[in-house]
């Protein structure tokens, strides 16, 4: 299996991290998104939208969409809950990431720490994706602090799906530390066998 990712990128740790407690070996193909390397004509015949991560499996199929790929891989395992309401639960909270937490939280991390000279660029929209991140964390804080996990009550890709953001929010401008509920969350997964950090390479 090939993972055409970028090291820095949480979606991209998603599926490292994913990999790695399931035993999957993982290649790894770096693209540069700076460089534009997602939007030559190859990567585009792998992935149409220009984005990583993406997976080409053995056989030519790829897959996108970081929760996607997790959902695909972890079926059948643990980490994928097989109760109908738990694994919708997963789902709700996956869902949640993408549209209510990624869009504030890895975005106003990409712009400060990752793409040079961002900060300067975008200092404008910070304000807002400090407010928006901020309040999907008091979500997932109001949550937490009647819940070890996020969906089923264990370790499941809906906690990997929150966790690979939540861990470097810091780097867009949060501060977490206030949300206790979150950093005992972290730490029980940090603790899971089979734990990496996101600059972990197979």
């Amino acid at each position: 299996m090939r993972l055409y990712q970028m090291q820095d990128s949480g979606n991209c740790y998603k599926v490292r991290l994913l990999a790695r407690l399931l035993g999957l070996p993982l290649e790894l193909v770096d693209v540069d998104i700076l460089k534009g390397e997602s939007r030559t004509e190859d990567f585009l015949s792998l992935n149409p939208n220009g984005r990583v991560p993406t997976v080409e499996f053995d056989d030519g199929r790829t897959l996108a969409e970081s929760n996607a790929i997790m959902f695909y891989l972890a079926e059948g395992t643990a980490l994928l809950p097989d109760d109908r309401m738990a694994r919708a639960q997963a789902l709700q909270w996956m869902f949640f990431e993408q549209y209510s937490h990624e869009p504030y939280i890895a975005v106003a991390r990409f712009w400060q720490s990752i793409k040079p000279g961002g900060y300067e660029e975008r200092k404008d929209s910070f304000p807002v994706w400090h407010e928006r991140g901020y309040q999907a964390l008091d979500v997932m804080e109001r949550h937490l602090k009647d819940h070890d996990w996020l969906a089923g009550g264990r370790y499941s890709i809906a906690d990997i799906a929150l966790y690979a953001y939540t861990h470097v929010a810091h780097e867009g401008g949060f501060d977490v530390a206030p949300h206790k509920a979150i950093g005992r969350w972290m730490n029980r997964i940090r603790r899971e066998p089979g734990h990496v950090a996101m600059d972990w390479r197979p």
